[in-house]
């Protein structure tokens, strides 16, 4: 039987803009982490506080992102970086999805950048860790898992080989492979067959465990090409032919998982 590895670690600063590929990540209960910086711990929101992704504003996917020694730092083409140091502003209500909970403002000059850069007025929050968002007990049950900025979920897990199927079908049909970057996953594993992260229950990596609650819905968000911003059909359309699930209405990819033990460790 061929092993099993984590082939790539993703980390999501600001919830809908580009991530941070890297080597080794902190795993907290909220999920990974790198340089003190969280993964979705920052979220752009619109005038009423909800939040703002790709799937309004494709755009965010040219917003880069970095982070060292807990300062994080935005870039996008043709504008000056923008550095965050993470100090709490005024405290304000924000939703993502179903869920009202605090977050700091970032000041006007973080909310001017990403706004020209959208082009409608938007505000940058910090999520305020003094409260706490839970995960669905339907899926996470008594575990008491939470999340901070994340659609649902600390952790995104995909198999390598599951890419690796799709874009053999996309190829037969004529469409080009695509980038994993599309997912926008957490945890990439290498060594299991296409698929078979849906019948994953735990993740044992060391002292770490994640356990594999619920498969991802996949939304108009992996349409976008993360290079260019440009929004196509694909690869929804090849997927709602072979991974439609009546269960969650839509077509499932990869897996969310929760933190069972370990946090405080790493993933390498």
């Amino acid at each position: 039987m061929t092993d099993v590895v984590v082939e790539s670690l993703h980390v999501y600063p600001v919830k809908g803009c580009r991530g941070i590929d890297v080597a080794r990540a902190d795993v907290a209960t909220t999920g990974l982490a790198v340089a003190g910086v969280a993964d979705r711990e920052w979220m752009v929101v619109d005038g009423a506080g909800r939040f703002v992704t790709q799937r309004e504003h494709p755009q965010l996917a040219l917003v880069a992102t970095a982070a060292r020694e807990g300062v994080l730092t935005l870039s996008a083409p043709g504008r000056p970086p923008l550095v965050l140091d993470g100090r709490a502003g005024a405290t304000r209500e924000v939703v993502v999805w179903r869920s009202a909970v605090r977050g700091f403002d970032a000041g006007d000059a973080a909310a001017a950048w990403l706004s020209t850069h959208l082009g409608v007025d938007v505000r940058l929050v910090r999520f305020d860790r003094s409260g706490v968002r839970p995960c669905n007990p339907d899926y996470a049950g008594d575990s008491g898992a939470h999340t901070l900025f994340a659609d649902s979920y600390p952790l995104l897990v995909i198999g390598a080989a599951s890419l690796a199927d799709l874009n053999a079908r996309m190829t037969a049909r004529g469409f080009p492979a695509l980038p994993m970057n599309r997912f926008r996953p957490n945890l990439v594993l290498a060594g299991l067959p296409a698929y078979d992260e849906d019948h994953l229950d735990e993740i044992t990596v060391g002292d770490v465990v994640l356990r594999c609650v619920k498969p991802c819905t996949r939304c108009r968000v992996t349409t976008t090409d993360q290079a260019t911003a440009h929004v196509g059909h694909e690869p929804l359309r090849t997927l709602a032919a072979y991974r439609m699930d009546p269960r969650f209405d839509g077509v499932t990819f990869g897996m969310n998982a929760i933190v069972v033990a370990g946090a405080g460790g790493s993933l390498a």
